[in-house]
């Protein structure tokens, strides 16, 4: 049925929750190939006006290195239990990029996790999941942060 999972991440223990649910869909259904995608939002030079390019530069090959340890840690376990990975690390707005990385590499499902907010907190962070939902030509299973209780309000 899937030929690609898609499964963003951002470093949190949220975003990890999706893991098991793309494990099981993995191996159910016999996928062969699930990308697990993070994107490394530019670094806001205006915030740092009074430091060099070069600090920025080398901040970002950090978080690019950064990135791609802590995909490979979690590829490794999921290849462990008979999954095909592959990491990928892009650059740029996090809703954007994973739209787009779906779009142009053929990926049949995205999995990912919502960190649960909702209310004002929601409004003034804004939801990338959200975002992904309303705007991905593919499906999208959502999984819950951890101890969410059915129809709990964290307004």
């Amino acid at each position: 049925m899937y030929k690609k999972i898609l499964a963003p991440l951002d470093g949190s223990g949220f975003s990890e929750c999706s893991l098991e649910h793309v494990r099981t869909v993995a191996i159910g259904c016999q996928v062969p190939e699930v990308v697990l995608l993070m994107v490394v939002e530019p670094i806001k030079t205006i915030a740092y006006a009074e430091t060099s390019g070069d600090w920025v530069a080398e901040k970002e090959k950090h978080n690019q290195a950064e990135a791609e340890k802590y995909l490979s840690e979690l590829a490794e376990n999921l290849e462990g239990e008979g999954v095909v990975v592959q990491a990928a690390v892009v650059h740029g707005n996090p809703a954007e990029e994973i739209l787009d990385y779906a779009k142009n590499n053929q990926v049949g499902l995205i999995v990912m996790s919502t960190h649960g907010r909702s209310g004002i907190s929601r409004w003034a962070f804004g939801s990338v999941t959200d975002r992904v939902l309303r705007h991905s030509a593919v499906p999208v299973l959502i999984t819950p942060p951890p101890g969410r209780i059915s129809g709990e309000s964290r307004d």
